[in-house]
């Protein structure tokens, strides 16, 4: 490693941007989701096996992101150029061969708590467990990663919605719930709003490298229209499940993605970026405003 230069941030601070802090409010918080449904349909609160959870949440998104900034540089789709934020790999930072043992380190680590959390939930959760840790290697690795194709959006849904709300719930209350299915697609849906974001902003490089995400496929008007049904349709679905509390509470988030949907119009090139983190949060409010609801 060469030594340190004006433009290369110390160690600590390049192995937090290599795990992408970001992108956490988006395992984060359906987790947080899951668990709070759980105590509002019960009244209670397992700690331990709720902190395992949202730190196994955290290891297998750190995993996915490290081998995902390796392998994008492996196949020339990330460059020092590129629009988005900086990438570890690209920028020269560690080599791909360091950035794969790191996210192998998270991968174990994930396990490791897996194994933890099977002791409470069950065969349900190792065959969770085993499924989100294949999807994080078969993201970008192997001969047909899904983030080359136009199913991104699709695993995101899955995983980052419907797979993590469900989970979180399950371990906390051992009882397989609808809502929790519910509210698992609802916040599944603005998760796969900043995949599509990203691939929007990134749609000219992507093409270069041969990646054929949905945006490709549906070009930039079609995906702002895809977008905005991305964000406004969670807000109704919530509305009017069947959840405990008061479910009028999400119609406040209304006004946030008409902001949201009008400023993608407006934004290109490296605005998206903000575009990006701002639709992130979105979701994020979304757990908000379903929590504070089941308080009332």
């Amino acid at each position: 490693m060469s030594p340190l230069t004006p433009s290369m941030p110390p160690f600590f601070t390049r192995c937090i941007l290599a795990a992408r802090p970001k992108t956490l409010p988006l395992t984060l918080a359906p987790v947080l989701a899951g668990i709070a449904l759980a105590v509002a349909e019960t009244g209670q609160f397992a700690f331990l096996i709720a902190l395992c959870t949202l730190l196994a949440a955290m290891a297998i998104q750190i995993g996915t992101n490290l081998y995902n900034d390796a392998a994008d540089f492996e196949r020339g789709t990330d460059t020092p150029d590129r629009l988005g934020p900086q990438r570890a790999t690209a920028q020269g930072w560690f080599r791909a061969s360091q950035i794969k043992t790191a996210a192998h380190f998270m991968f174990l680590l994930a396990f490791l708590l897996g194994m933890a959390l099977l002791q409470r939930g069950g065969w349900p959760i190792f065959s969770i467990g085993i499924a989100s840790l294949t999807a994080g290697y078969a993201y970008t690795a192997g001969p047909r990663p899904i983030a080359y194709g136009p199913f991104g959006e699709l695993f995101v849904l899955a995983f980052f919605g419907i797979v993590t709300v469900v989970g979180s719930h399950y371990l906390q209350t051992l009882v397989f719930n609808w809502n929790a299915v519910i509210i698992g697609t609802a916040l599944g849906l603005p998760a796969a709003a900043v995949l599509l974001v990203n691939n929007y902003r990134d749609l000219e490089t992507d093409r270069a490298a041969g990646r054929r995400t949905l945006c490709h496929y549906l070009d930039r008007s079609r995906a702002r229209r895809l977008y905005a049904l991305l964000l406004v349709a969670p807000i109704f679905m919530l509305f009017f499940a069947p959840l405990p509390g008061a479910n009028e509470l999400l119609i406040s988030a209304l006004p946030l993605a008409v902001f949201l949907i009008v400023q993608l119009r407006r934004s290109s090139g490296a605005a998206l970026n903000m575009q990006l983190a701002r639709t992130a949060l979105f979701q994020l409010a979304l757990v908000l405003l379903l929590i504070l609801s089941f308080l009332f």
